[in-house]
This record gives C-alpha cells, structure tokens and sequence, in this order.
C-alpha cells in the first residue's frame, strides 16, 4: 500500500497521540516513519485518494498537531510515497535541506490575509474621488436614466475607477504589512477577492500583524480584511 505524507519534522521531536488518526474512511491511524534525524508522519494513503472536505480537514488537524510540538514543514494535500522505504530514502537524500528549512521555521507561523472591496462603499468612494463620474450621473439622472450608450460608458468608467482602486489598496496593504513579517508570498487567487497575502511571522510577533491589520480595516470602511491563522507556513516551505 502507498504511504501518504503529511509533514517532516526532527525524530523524536513529535510526539503525537497514540489515537491520532488522518485522512480515510474509516480515518487511518497515523505514524511515523524517522530516518537520517528526521521524522515523516504518514499514514497509509487510500485506494481512491480525492480532495473531499473531510480528508483535507483531516490532513490539516494532522499537520496543526505536529506544528503544536515542533517545527514542521507541511506537505499539500496529496503527497504520496511509493512505500515507507521510499520516504526514508527521500529523507536520507534531502537531509540537509529539510533541517535548514525547520531551523528556519521554527517559532514561525503563517497568517493569510484576503482583501476584498465592500460593494456599496467602494463605489461611494470612487464617486467622491472623481468629479467627472459624478458629473455623468448627475447628468444620466436628469435625463431619466440616460440612453443605454450613456449608461454604458458610466458604468466601464466605474469600473475602471474600481479597479484602479484596487490597485492602490493592494499596494497599501502590501506596504502596511509587509514590513511586520519575515517573508510574504502572493496567495492562491480567489473569486472576488483582488488580494491574497501570506505573511511568515514570528509567533511573538503575530499580535501586531492582527492589530495592523484592524486598523487598516478601520481606516478604510470600503475595504474588507479577512485573515486566516495562525496556519502551519504552506507557503513558505519548497
């Protein structure tokens, strides 16, 4: 059977409940295979492996265990090994580079911050910000409405305004809150959101990140922050 692989760590560093299961179903209980100082928690890998929310909530409740004891470097979901066998030898063959990158890691989380506009305000904003679109609509109002050609062209010219809008939010962000995080990686893309941030920080060094973040939020009403964490650092692990 295929070995499934959830993270790397140092051997004898992990710890894990005895009764620690993973993805599956039934769950399948969850070890680990050591060799060359270095510990991979695995469990045996399903016949149909597929991203079902339970799996992928089980391989996170894994990996966050780990994170709880030690260092660890988190595998995406859907990392498979031929065997435990294979796994050492990979272990054995990337020693060095897997015990660099836990130096690095340690006492550091991830954080992802999603920015997205709140409709309604966003708009206000760039209606205040330009005297010809308010113009325009002032214009389209006094004539019922405007032609479909006159609604046409305000409504590319809004959203132009939008999207240069983004533009600039999504530079403040970046300059905010970059400099409070050792490293900062461009997240996956999301539907309707026009920024996705993650952020490598220092456990201790967390609290200003959050605190950052809400003051942006507070300064400016037309833009929303959400922010996911503390996370094992996906992101920042090769």
């Amino acid at each position: 059977m295929t070995t499934y692989v959830y993270g790397i760590t140092r051997a004898g560093r992990q710890d894990l409940p005895e009764d620690l299961t993973g993805i599956g179903d039934p769950p399948l209980p969850v070890r680990t295979v050591t060799g060359s100082g270095l510990a991979a928690v695995v469990s045996d890998c399903p016949q149909e492996l597929r991203p079902k929310r339970r799996d992928l909530i089980a391989h996170q409740q894994v990996v966050t265990e780990i994170g709880r004891r030690a260092p660890v470097l988190p595998m995406r979901f859907g990392s498979v090994s031929d065997s435990d066998d294979e796994v050492r030898d990979v272990l054995a063959e990337h020693a060095g580079r897997y015990e660099k990158q836990l130096e690095e890691l340690a006492g550091r989380v991830e954080y992802n911050v999603k920015v997205v506009h709140r409709e309604d305000a966003v708009l206000h904003r760039v209606l205040a910000e330009d005297a010809g679109l308010r113009t325009l609509a002032e214009a389209n109002r006094a004539s019922g409405g405007g032609s479909y050609e006159q609604r046409l062209r305000f409504g590319e010219m809004v959203a132009e305004r939008v999207r240069e809008r983004e533009d600039r939010d999504a530079e403040l962000v970046r300059e905010t809150l970059a400099p409070l995080a050792e490293k900062t990686r461009t997240g996956p893309e999301n539907a309707g959101c026009f920024l996705s941030l993650s952020f490598l920080v220092d456990e201790s060094a967390a609290r200003r990140l959050l605190t950052e973040t809400g003051r942006l939020e507070k300064e400016n009403p037309h833009v929303a922050l959400s922010v996911h964490g503390p996370l094992p650092p996906y992101s920042f692990v090769e």
